[in-house]
């Protein structure tokens, strides 16, 4: 019984950082279209922004609480300078090409993040433990977790929630639901679709970067942490459908478990167990879980 709740809690808790991070790859995926591959650039762009605030707000001596708020700004200053930079310099001048280019220009914008964050923060690992400590610890039954993993399930609770209430329940939301249905017909009725794209690109770079500065404190902070984010977010909107907020959530979940019961059964299968599960997903669905099938143009 205590494996299974602990199976059970590590899961939700691996869960909750990998569904803020797959819910910004979702939304640009929704409403550009993109496979953007660089989204675990910006992950990892979020996580040594993050290091740097929080190494910043102890240098100056300022009250340990104000590291989360640090964290915060990193996140949404990563959205703001890097978001339109990319989506309205690169991106824009490939749209309407085909996928597979859509595909390689996010995968060397990737690999140029990867060399810019070495260039602009080392190669050396960063450690900013302060920010877990904040929220101490408590008891689940036989149990004992440090708070902020939980704090890390209603951070991501929030973005889930906030992103659906967004899109489904405001002015704003509608008209970009407009433009994921059909562009032209939007951009027919008035509506500005450059506008609505570079607003969901920062919006999913701001999840990405939001994702990486919430893990920061609980990760060595270090080159490569992008390529482990994006494979796992990958298998997330795969499951669940792309595209899909609901199915991201239940992605998460699904991929969040597998990890954890391999973790604790048979570590050694820890990667291998969710491409078994993705896989067995693929059979019976291959759309994803929360994807309607769609009839192929030619």
């Amino acid at each position: 019984m205590q494996l299974a709740l602990t199976i059970l809690m590590d899961g939700l808790i691996y869960a909750s950082w990998l569904f803020v991070v797959a819910l910004g790859l979702t939304l640009v995926f929704g409403v550009l279209k993109i496979l953007n591959i660089a989204h675990g650039s910006l992950y990892a762009v979020g996580a040594y922004a993050s290091a740097s605030a929080v190494g910043l707000v102890a240098s100056l001596g300022w009250a340990p609480g104000l590291s989360l708020l640090a964290m915060l700004v990193a996140a949404i200053g990563v959205a703001l300078l890097v978001g339109p930079l990319l989506e309205r310099g690169l991106l824009r001048l490939f749209y309407g090409r085909d996928e597979v280019v859509l595909l390689l220009v996010t995968y060397a914008l990737f690999l140029i993040l990867e060399d810019a964050v070495k260039l602009i923060w080392g190669v050396n690992p960063y450690y900013v433990s302060e920010p877990y400590q904040l929220f101490g610890n408590v008891a689940f039954g036989p149990l004992f977790y440090v708070g902020y993993d939980f704090a890390l399930i209603g951070l991501a609770i929030i973005c889930g929630l906030a992103v659906w209430f967004g899109l489904n329940r405001t002015v704003s939301g509608k008209i970009v639901l407009a433009v994921i249905h059909s562009r032209e017909m939007s951009g027919s009725m008035g509506v500005n679709v450059d506008r609505v794209q570079w607003i969901a690109f920062t919006v999913g770079v701001f999840l990405a970067a939001l994702g990486g500065a919430f893990t920061a404190p609980m990760i060595s902070v270090q080159p490569g942490i992008s390529v482990s984010v994006i494979i796992v977010s990958f298998a997330v909107v795969i499951i669940g459908g792309l595209g899909s907020i609901e199915g991201a959530a239940i992605g998460a979940i699904v991929v969040g478990l597998a990890r954890a019961a391999a973790v604790h059964l048979m570590p050694e299968a820890e990667l291998f167990s969710i491409y078994l599960v993705m896989a067995a997903v693929l059979i019976f669905r291959p759309e994803g879980l929360f994807q309607r099938a769609a009839a192929r143009k030619i």
